[in-house]
């Protein structure tokens, strides 16, 4: 990294708390957005927020098959945001938002099931990203998320490519609802050189 790129990346340490801030707006409205899109009472938490290098972000996820809902920044700052269920905590959220519309499949994901995983990617994303948003005083546009399932270190892979030199922000969550306590993990990948740009911009009173 050259000094340049590393004098562009310093934020000041009072703002050090707008990571903080994002993590809580976000997943208090993936929260209300869940509320109004299931009928299910649903609270976000989450329980650490961590700068990763890549390398450690797929040893983070496992090699375990997992579901994921992806998405990609279309606004500053850019970059990618995936969010990574295990599979019986997909099929809990899909069962609470299908209600009597259709049979689970008994192995893999129904088309119904894919599309309510899709549909809650939709409102989880959405109502992270709105979350940022709000912290940073901007907009920011989303692409339709994508449902995947796999190997959750590929999907990592797959979405970094081969920029082994950059971190990723992960927050660490859980979801609970009456009907379902379910773990979710959130791996947002945006570029750093953006978002810091952006919180350089907020004033601190």
């Amino acid at each position: 990294m050259s000094t340049d790129d590393t004098r562009n990346l310093k934020v000041d340490i009072r703002k050090l708390n707008l990571f903080n801030q994002m993590a809580k707006e976000g997943a208090n409205t993936v929260a209300d957005h869940l509320n109004q899109m299931t009928g299910m009472h649903t609270e976000m938490e989450i329980t650490k927020t961590n700068f990763l290098d890549i390398e450690d972000i797929k040893t983070h996820v496992g090699h375990d098959k997992q579901v994921g809902t992806l998405i990609e920044l279309t606004e500053p700052p850019y970059g990618h945001i995936l969010f990574l269920f295990d599979a019986p905590s997909a099929k809990k959220l899909a069962a609470g938002m299908l209600g009597d519309r259709g049979e689970p499949a008994e192995s893999g994901f129904s088309d119904m099931e894919r599309s309510a995983v899709q549909e809650i990617g939709n409102i989880m994303t959405s109502g992270f990203i709105d979350g940022w948003a709000n912290v940073l005083n901007t907009t920011i546009d989303i692409s339709t998320p994508q449902f995947t399932y796999g190997t959750g270190s590929k999907m990592v892979d797959e979405l970094v490519g081969s920029r082994r030199d950059e971190m990723a922000l992960v927050f660490d969550s859980r979801v609970h609802a009456r009907e379902a306590n379910v773990e979710v993990k959130v791996y947002t990948f945006p570029e750093l050189e953006e978002l810091v740009s952006l919180m350089q911009q907020i004033e601190i009173t």
